[in-house]
């Protein structure tokens, strides 16, 4: 029986000998889901398909990064991506020592971590379960099951709120209205979610992706992993301390692997096995 499947798989995680538990359940309107264990606390994972998608931002949206070149992408292979951003509770159910700023709930997103450290998190999920298949997800595929078949600045249309995305609500987007400023990050899974069953995608934390960061190629892409090398790793999605330009779908970060900002998290992704 494999760990990761297409379809409705309940998984539980042990150590030091991984126990291996599944049951099927039935779909919701989001589709298909597993659910990984780890001790007393869990993880959702949507199962995201192949398909093709506009990355990067048109000309004419506003606030856009000189960066965001709009290209084809084709993704040719499913795959499943965590619902929300790891949560201090899923961490430390496996890594030790929560490196948090804002620990006043356990299912606020973990941040203050570096590329290195979610990779770190990442590969002892995988040492636990072998056939677990656990990885950051690609800046494509981040980018795609953002905008879950959108093509606007952002899932929720043209424009946020801070009831749809937790961001500096004193810099709004593009002209929009001033509204609050939460100084923090909220729990997962606390606000709106998009078509396909994911939370917060825009705003909360920054994204690790597993990409090295480079300018887009102008031509139509399969699978891009970017560049074999480089000096910054990509980021996704903006944070709460950022203005309403960060959280859109086509923004783009980047810094240095071993740099720990308080406002950087990451989202699992499994591949299809």
């Amino acid at each position: 029986m494999s760990a990761v499947r297409p379809g409705n798989t309940e998984i539980l995680l042990a150590d030091p000998c991984p126990a291996l538990l599944t049951r099927d359940f039935v779909e919701d309107p989001f589709g298909r889901s597993l659910v990984l264990r780890v001790g007393h606390a869990r993880q959702v994972f949507r199962w995201i398909e192949a398909g093709e998608f506009l990355m990067g931002s048109p000309a004419d949206e506003a606030e856009r990064g000189h960066t965001e070149k709009l290209h084809e992408v084709r993704l040719s292979h499913g795959f499943w991506l965590a619902d929300t951003a790891c949560t201090q509770a899923f961490w430390l159910a496996v890594w030790p020592v929560n490196p948090s700023c804002f620990q006043e709930h356990a299912d606020n997103p973990v941040e203050n971590v570096s590329w290195h450290d979610a990779q770190g998190f990442i590969g002892e999920l995988n040492r636990r379960l072998p056939t677990l298949q656990a990885r950051l997800p690609s800046e494509a595929e981040w980018e795609y099951a953002c905008r879950a078949g959108t093509t606007t600045p952002f899932v929720f249309g043209q424009q946020i709120t801070p009831a749809e995305v937790n961001y500096h609500g004193g810099h709004p987007y593009a002209g929009g209205r001033q509204g609050p400023y939460r100084e923090q990050t909220v729990p997962a899974a606390s606000l709106p979610v998009n078509p396909w069953g994911l939370f917060e995608m825009h705003g909360n934390v920054w994204e690790w992706c597993a990409d090295w960061y480079d300018e887009y190629p102008g031509e139509r892409q399969a699978d891009p992993l970017g560049p074999k090398h480089g000096k910054q790793r990509v980021l996704r999605g903006g944070t709460w301390s950022d203005p309403g330009r960060y959280a859109r779908s086509a923004n783009r970060s980047r810094i240095g692997p071993a740099y720990r900002p308080r406002s950087s998290g990451f989202r699992i992704a499994l591949a299809q096995a």
